[in-house]
């Protein structure tokens, strides 16, 4: 299982929107507003890291009043 953390900073104002949006799309488990440098944050899981990056290239910035993303990958911890 591939997770990603994607920051995001939007217009003053959408914040709501976008979450509302994020929450509707496949692989998007949990969305956050936040308060400090970005505005919302969501954790995605996919089964291959290629289908992260469509997720969040084609679906999560192609959303309307979206400024800019910060993506942090995921990596299996060692046990």
């Amino acid at each position: 299982m591939a997770t990603a953390y994607v920051l995001i900073n939007c217009e003053l104002g959408s914040e709501e929107a976008i979450i509302t949006q994020l929450k509707g799309l496949e692989g998007v488990k949990e969305v956050h507003g936040t308060f400090g440098a970005y505005d919302i944050l969501a954790k995605i899981e996919s089964d291959t890291v290629e289908k992260l990056r469509e997720t969040i290239t084609w679906k999560i910035r192609k959303i309307e009043k979206i400024r800019s993303t910060l993506t942090l990958m995921g990596i299996e911890g060692q046990t």
